[in-house]
Order: structure tokens, then C-alpha cells, then sequence
């Protein structure tokens, strides 16, 4: 598995993995429950970009022998100290630790930013596969939030569970 910055020549390539990941992706991710074609792609690609520049989020193509098989990001969120990783894989290549090594990769690209002492993954309290990968990677739950940020659909329970990694966290295990 390697990461590399997603770039708007990846829209093909990035709407048939998305394509090919629509019944995993539709019940947990509110962008995949209308479909995925090459607008969309080109759309997210160019916005990917500019927010890039801005140094706001930083997606990254997670990818298997070139070929992109998810995506991670790290975003920036209020207040400033706060980064959030996502992140999607292919259902083809889940349970390789796939999300756990791009999601560690995004930790450090996180801490590495001015000002940034916390670092958050949100997932619906249902995709119990997606806790796995906070879990791994040392965060701890902080809370559990009702009403979620996006609203229940497909198999989405409408509870935000967040999990967090402090900086001093990580000086402490001598990361």
C-alpha cells in the first residue's frame, strides 16, 4: 500500500473504484447515495486541489500496484487545533490494514501542521469497521454525539462516535 496525493488526472480512475465500491460505500457515505460519475469525480478533484492550497484538507489515493483502492484525507476543522481523517476503501481490499497505514500516514502528515494538537476520527456508531482503525492506531473515544453531522441514511444510526489522538499522547508513547 502506498499514498500519494490525488490529482485531477485520477477521475477516471477514481469513479471505477468508487463505482465498484457503491453497495459498500451507499449506507455509510452520503456522497456515494446517489451514484458516482466522472462530473462528481472531477468536481471533488478540483475542489480536493484548491483546498490543498488553501492547507485545509490533504486527500490522498490509497493505492495497491498504482491502482487507486480508497481514499484517506486529513482535514482541518474548527477550532484551528483539530485535524479529522476519513477515509474509504474498496471492498476488495478491506481487511488488509490498508485504512490503519494510510490513516497512521495522515497522523504524522496532522501533527506535522502549525498548531495541530489533536487529531479526530468520526464514524457512525453502526460501521463497526471503521472503529477498528482508531482503535489500532491508539486514539481514544471521546464522545458520542446525537444528533450526528449527517443525517441517518442506508444503515447510518445517526450517532457520531469520535475518537481522538493528542499530540502529547503520542510524545508520551515516543511516536
Amino acid at each position: 500500500m502506498k499514498l500519494r496525493k490525488l490529482t485531477e488526472a485520477d477521475a477516471e480512475e477514481l469513479v471505477r473504484a468508487v463505482t465498484e465500491s457503491l453497495p459498500h460505500l451507499r449506507p455509510w457515505a452520503p456522497w456515494a447515495a446517489n451514484g458516482y460519475d466522472l462530473e462528481t469525480a472531477s468536481a471533488f478533484l478540483c475542489e480536493a486541489a484548491e483546498e490543498w492550497e488553501r492547507g485545509i484538507s490533504f486527500p490522498h489515493a490509497i493505492t495497491v500496484d498504482d491502482a487507486i483502492v480508497g481514499v484517506v484525507t486529513a482535514m482541518r476543522r474548527d477550532p484551528g487545533d483539530v485535524v479529522e481523517i476519513g477515509y474509504w476503501l474498496h471492498p476488495g481490499h478491506t481487511g488488509h490494514g490498508h485504512a490503519t497505514a494510510a490513516s497512521a500516514e495522515l497522523v504524522e502528515l496532522a501533527f506535522a501542521l502549525d498548531g495541530v494538537d489533536r487529531v479526530q476520527i468520526w464514524h457512525d456508531e453502526a460501521n463497526v469497521a471503521s472503529s477498528g482503525v482508531p482503535r489500532r492506531l491508539g486514539f481514544t473515544e471521546v464522545d458520542r454525539r446525537t444528533p450526528s453531522r449527517v443525517p441517518p441514511m442506508g444503515n447510518r444510526v445517526g450517532v457520531d462516535v469520535v475518537w481522538e489522538l493528542r499530540r502529547q499522547d503520542t510524545r508520551s508513547r515516543g511516536q
